[in-house]
């Protein structure tokens, strides 16, 4: 329920934005928006360097089987680590579209065909900026992940030794009793 209340309002935010950058981004000349893709490409850039440390700190030892294609010595996965990878995966295509764009909109701006469609095709940018950017929001979230699956085995790990001792220390004294 709380997933929905989220969601719906995220998702029509989203729309809106999306739509008001496609009509209003006409306005904006390339110009202005490609510092924006620049920043779109090197935040991208970053989260995949983060993950991919994440990922080297958190499962070292998978990590080296898996390059050394050493199957058979190899446990089985953690469900999570596709959950780690999930930010890699969304930058990486992230900074592929950034790219392809980069080299394709110099193209397209010396068409002389579709001179007469500039501003709706800087809308169409500015869009797909808007759309990309609000992906990568949701990536950075997504590398919170990582964080969240160390401290939750920390938790339990201290609950579980916190377990052990109560159990411990109600044992001696029992012993302790019994013995009197």
């Amino acid at each position: 329920m709380i997933r929905l209340v989220v969601l719906i309002p995220a998702i029509v935010l989203s729309a809106l934005a999306v739509g008001g950058a496609l009509h209003f981004g006409q306005a904006v000349p390339m110009a202005e928006q490609w510092p924006l893709y620049e920043a779109l490409r090197t935040t991208a850039s970053i989260i995949f360097a983060v993950v991919g440390a994440w990922l080297a700190i958190i499962y070292p030892e998978r990590l080296k089987l898996s390059f050394r294609g050493e199957q058979g010595k190899a446990e089985v996965a953690p469900v999570r680590m596709g959950k780690l990878l999930h930010p890699a995966i969304h930058s990486t295509a992230i900074l592929c579209i950034v790219l392809v764009a980069g080299l394709f909109v110099p193209i397209l701006r010396n068409i002389a065909e579709l001179l007469p469609y500039r501003e709706h095709l800087r809308g169409v940018s500015y869009g797909l900026l808007v759309v990309l950017t609000l992906w990568q929001a949701w990536t950075v979230i997504l590398t919170l992940v990582p964080a969240d699956v160390i401290k939750s085995a920390s938790d339990a790990e201290v609950r579980h030794r916190e377990t052990v001792s109560g159990y411990k220390r109600k044992a001696v004294e029992a012993s302790g009793r019994s013995s009197s």
